[in-house]
């Protein structure tokens, strides 16, 4: 079994940063990408971001420019350092994995809100 751990999320204004940290552990077979979704009250989730293994990004057009993913291979683990925060990126943020298997793995998610 695959456990992804995040950290990070909290309440910060209009404009500020907030970085988030996900950690994998377990049975963990070859890894193609991890990567962050996120969920609005009311909204389905959606993509935010994705790093390969070999260190290729991509991002969501609406996060473009502001958040920036990065991954430490040796120790299964990603952040998401995401500045200038508005308030429609209020959401709740899930770590995802995916292996070369195309299993896909979910974290339990942790709360993003920005508000002033």
């Amino acid at each position: 079994q695959v456990q992804l751990v995040e950290s990070g999320g909290g309440l910060v204004q209009p404009g500020g940063s907030l970085r988030l940290s996900c950690a994998a552990s377990g049975s963990i077979f070859s890894i193609s990408t991890m990567g962050w979704y996120r969920q609005a009250p009311g909204k389905e989730r959606e993509f935010v971001a994705f790093i390969t293994r070999g260190g290729s990004r991509n991002y969501a057009y609406f996060v473009k420019g502001r958040f920036t993913i990065s991954s430490e291979n040796a120790k299964n683990t990603i952040d998401l350092e995401m500045n200038n925060l508005r308030p429609e990126d209020t959401a709740v943020y899930y770590c995802n994995l995916r292996d070369s298997r195309r299993y896909s793995y979910w974290g339990q998610g942790t709360q993003v809100t920005v508000s002033s």
